[in-house]
């Protein structure tokens, strides 16, 4: 449909065409009032001139009808924008519990995927036709924006956060991924390539991978490495609170306030532990903002999700709002949980 059209791109996600038919109506709505403005603007004009030097027109007193109708008729034109757009935003907004997820780390100048099961690439993502894919996005350095125009998805990668997109394609063969946020000299070169296999191509493609471990795997070594452990014990009797079955569950604070234990809780635990004190714990966890990298935060998510249920190296389900990308504890109190 749209997509013949050589000023827009191919449509190749199930958004694309809901993306495309609501940005054309507001389109032609738009062209249609600017063209009956400028036209009854001329007429008038015309029509209505001053014909000699102390001709004056005729005063008006009032025109309800008029006035309601110029304001009654915009005001449902734009509540029917208004709807329609947030139905589509929120639909957006919420990626369904069966998504595959990929997580993405941006970086001066290049984009950095990671697979759950462990498979890296660099500025190229394979993912399957017909897959929801959820891309937990972040960023190195400064802001940048994953996007992708055959699929009309965006969304920023913002340093100290991950946010979430997700898409599924519905054609398979090569698209155009682009930072879209200026982020220095070389910020045009930054762009990558999403492949959409068939669902076989795709498990091939993961099969012929080097044998590196899931990124649950990567996220245990690193855990252990960073001492994580000696604090956050299954048992509940480390200096730290248990992490085993908390993500996804409801945290009690101190002071009696709750939190979900969702990505975005889980990483500002690690990088900010006094943020969210844990009822019953001390704040005694020191930070780790600096000492890990994106990607390490990244896998110590995956392995706190692979110990709530979720199957390392495959895609956990989304719980709570989608903001991923935080680990674990160390080794001393946590404030997660």
């Amino acid at each position: 449909m749209w997509f013949k059209n050589p000023f827009v791109p191919e449509q190749a996600s199930e958004f694309a065409s809901s993306v495309d038919t609501f940005y054309f109506f507001m389109v032609s709505v738009s062209a249609f009032f600017a063209i009956l403005v400028v036209t009854l603007v001329a007429v008038f004009a015309i029509r209505y001139r001053r014909r000699h030097e102390h001709e004056a027109g005729t005063p008006v007193h009032g025109a309800l009808a008029l006035e309601l109708t110029w304001t009654l008729i915009p005001l449902g034109i734009a509540m029917v924008m208004f709807f329609w757009g947030a139905s589509i935003f929120f639909a957006m907004s919420k990626p369904p519990s069966n998504a595959m997820e990929i997580y993405v780390v941006g970086k001066r100048w290049m984009w950095k995927f990671q697979h759950m099961t462990g498979q890296r690439e660099i500025n190229e993502l394979h993912v399957p036709v017909g897959q929801p894919v959820k891309l937990l996005v972040g960023s190195e350095d400064v802001i940048h924006s994953v996007y992708i125009p055959a699929f009309r998805v965006k969304m920023d990668a913002v340093p100290g956060r991950t946010t979430t997109l997700w898409f599924t394609p519905t054609k398979t063969g090569r698209y155009h991924l682009f930072c879209a946020e200026y982020c220095g000299q070389k910020h045009s070169g930054m762009r990558g390539t999403v492949v959409v296999l068939e669902p076989a191509e795709f498990q091939a493609w993961l099969a012929g991978g080097p044998a590196t471990g899931s990124m649950a795997d990567a996220g245990q070594k690193l855990f252990n490495d960073l001492a994580c452990a000696t604090c956050h014990r299954d048992d509940a009797s480390g200096r730290g609170p248990s992490l085993k079955d908390v993500f996804g569950s409801t945290v009690t604070l101190a002071g009696g306030a709750t939190v979900t234990a969702d990505d975005a809780y889980l990483r500002e635990s690690i990088v900010n532990p006094q943020a969210k004190i844990v009822e019953g714990y001390a704040p005694l966890m020191p930070t780790f903002q600096g000492l890990v990298t994106e990607e390490q935060l990244n896998q110590l998510i995956a392995y706190i999700k692979a110990q709530a249920g979720g199957t390392p190296g495959t895609a956990a389900p989304a719980t709570g709002t989608p903001a991923p990308g935080a680990p674990a504890a160390s080794g001393t109190q946590p404030s997660t949980e």
